[in-house]
């Protein structure tokens, strides 16, 4: 297949709807997503989940689209595997489309859907569905890309963003920061050389594995646009309670603390591709913890504080050196086309 499309572009002609658009799906879409539910028809027929069914949808637009630890292909499976997972749904069927440039190059997008078929692999989902179009030099930069996503919820599992308890105690999934600080130093606009590589990774493992454990889960939440940080604050205001940090539990990697320290950065306000937020009662929460550290994108998984009555709608994080600060509300767009 690499003759064929070697020193090829993407052309107008590829997103026509006729010759050249075949070949482009049978040379790589095809090749990358066949399965049995792949469908060459105008839309997949489906064995629908017995019970309740969760459904996500999600677009692509990350700049750089190649970046350490994954590409946009690869983000695209995971953000929208995770998001399921969020809900306790094991993901089934996906469906994706492509908007891609004039001249992007053939071997990238081979790259891209190779990655693709790795990650959904990986991730026990199939690809069933999908569309490409083409636009004008300019018009879009480089490759976009939608994925939505069908799973099904398991019985007994119930997690919302409104279900945060008193008394929960909050674990992170892993180090935190590092999608985001990985996408700064990729754009080279800071000449910071740094050996950060991305967490951008599937989760549904770690859920399954977390739900093995317990199904008393309150909040499952992934951390993307916005971090840690932004998602306790959405929880905080969701659940009308107070979030109490320890500064000195969070994970963060010593390269993400020294690029943030370099360039006056929280990490809990950057972004992640591969952590969850979990909230859960105390009781239970070292459990879940052991569960998630025997998996491998989870291993550095940690309680980092606990859902409190006082001061709802805020974040109040325990410094390292005992003291209390607010930790500040999340503001605009820190670091735009993340993900």
């Amino acid at each position: 297949m690499e003759s064929s499309i070697k020193n090829q572009t993407v052309t107008m002609a590829h997103g026509a709807g006729g010759k050249q658009t075949s070949e482009l799906i049978d040379q790589v879409f095809k090749a990358h997503f066949a399965n049995p539910d792949l469908t060459a028809d105008d839309a997949a027929v489906l064995t629908p989940p017995a019970g309740k069914m969760a459904v996500s949808t999600d677009g692509f637009i990350v700049s750089p689209a190649f970046f350490p630890g994954g590409n946009i292909g690869k983000l695209s499976i995971c953000g929208t595997v995770n998001d399921l997972a969020c809900m306790g749904a094991k993901p089934l069927y996906l469906t994706c489309a492509f908007v891609i440039e004039e001249g992007f190059p053939m071997e990238k997008l081979e790259e891209i859907a190779a990655a693709m078929e790795k990650t959904a692999k990986e991730a026990g989902v199939r690809i069933v569905s999908g569309d490409t179009k083409v636009a004008g030099k300019g018009q879009v930069d480089g490759i976009f890309i939608t994925t939505t996503g069908v799973g099904e919820i398991e019985e007994g599992v119930s997690t919302s963003g409104d279900y945060a308890k008193p008394g929960d105690a909050i674990i992170v999934t892993g180090d935190i920061g590092r999608h985001g600080c990985t996408i700064l130093l990729a754009r080279e606009d800071f000449g910071i050389e740094a050996d950060v590589t991305s967490d951008c990774a599937p989760l549904w493992g770690s859920v399954q594995a977390v739900m093995n454990a317990t199904h008393d889960i309150h909040v499952i939440r992934d951390a993307t646009r916005g971090g840690v940080g932004t998602v306790l604050y959405e929880i905080a205001g969701q659940s009308k309670v107070g979030i109490r940090l320890d500064a000195a539990s969070i994970p963060v990697a010593p390269e993400v603390k020294g690029v943030c320290g370099m360039l006056g950065l929280e990490p809990l306000y950057l972004a992640c591709e591969g952590r969850l937020v979990i909230m859960a009662p105390k009781n239970v929460a070292p459990h879940i913890v052991e569960a998630l550290r025997a998996c491998p994108y989870s291993q550095d998984a940690a309680i980092i504080g606990e859902v409190t009555e006082e001061q709802p709608g805020r974040v109040i994080m325990t410094t390292e050196i005992g003291t209390q600060a607010l930790l500040p509300q999340p503001g605009g767009e820190l670091l735009p086309r993340i993900c």
